[in-house]
C-alpha cells in the first residue's frame, strides 16, 4: 500500500453512499437524484441491491455507481452483465471493493463487523458498509495511529424505521445522513 497523498493533491469530490435498496427503485432513484442535485459525482452502493434491474433507474442520472453484493445478492451474473453493457454507469465489484478515488483509499463491504476490522488496519481513509439498516458515521482510531471514517448509510429502501442515505466529500471526509420522506401510497 502506498502512502496517502498529501492534502494538496486531493480533489474535492462529493459522493452519495447508499445501501440495502432491496429492489425499491423509487427510493433509490429519489436518493441519488437528490444527491446529484446537491453535487454528488459518484455513488457507492454497499450491497443488498437484490435484483440488478433495480440499478437501471440510476443509468439516466449518469453518475458512476460502484456496487458490491450483500447477503441478499440476487442474480450476480445479471449484475455483471449489466455492468458490461455499453454506456453502463454500474461498476460491479463482487463481495467487496478497494478503490482509490480523488486521492482517497476507500473500502466497500456489506457487513459492519468487517468494516470495523478494515478500518482498524489503517489502510483505508473511508470504509463504507450496510446490512444492519442503522445509519451511522464514526471516526475510528487505527493501528497506524491515524483515523479512518466508517460510514453506514442505513437502508435507502426504508426497510425498518426510516429510509436513509449519506452524502459527503472525499476531500474533507465530512459526511451527513439524509432521511428520505416516507412514500405516499
Amino acid at each position: 500500500m502506498t502512502a496517502p497523498p498529501t492534502r494538496g493533491t486531493m480533489r474535492a469530490m462529493k459522493i452519495c453512499i447508499v445501501s440495502d435498496s432491496h429492489d425499491n427503485r423509487p427510493m433509490l432513484a429519489t436518493a441519488v437524484t437528490a444527491a446529484k442535485a446537491w453535487g454528488a459525482r459518484m455513488v457507492f452502493h454497499c450491497g443488498d441491491v437484490v435484483a440488478p434491474t433495480c440499478l437501471r433507474v440510476l443509468q439516466p442520472l449518469g453518475l458512476p455507481v460502484h456496487v458490491i453484493h450483500g447477503n441478499n445478492m440476487g442474480d450476480t451474473y445479471a449484475t455483471l452483465m449489466l455492468a458490461q453493457e455499453p454506456e453502463s454507469v454500474v461498476h460491479y465489484h463482487g463481495q467487496d471493493a478497494g478503490l482509490e478515488i480523488a486521492g482517497r483509499r476507500i473500502f466497500l463491504v456489506h457487513y459492519p463487523h468487517y468494516a470495523q476490522a478494515m478500518a482498524l488496519t489503517g489502510d483505508w481513509d473511508l470504509v463504507c458498509c450496510g446490512h444492519d439498516h442503522r445509519p451511522a458515521i464514526e471516526r475510528k482510531r487505527n493501528i497506524q495511529g491515524g483515523e479512518t471514517v466508517i460510514v453506514n448509510p442505513g437502508t435507502v429502501a426504508g426497510v425498518g424505521p426510516r429510509a436513509t442515505y449519506v452524502v459527503g466529500d472525499l476531500e474533507t471526509l465530512e459526511f451527513e445522513i439524509i432521511e428520505l420522506p416516507k412514500p405516499t401510497s
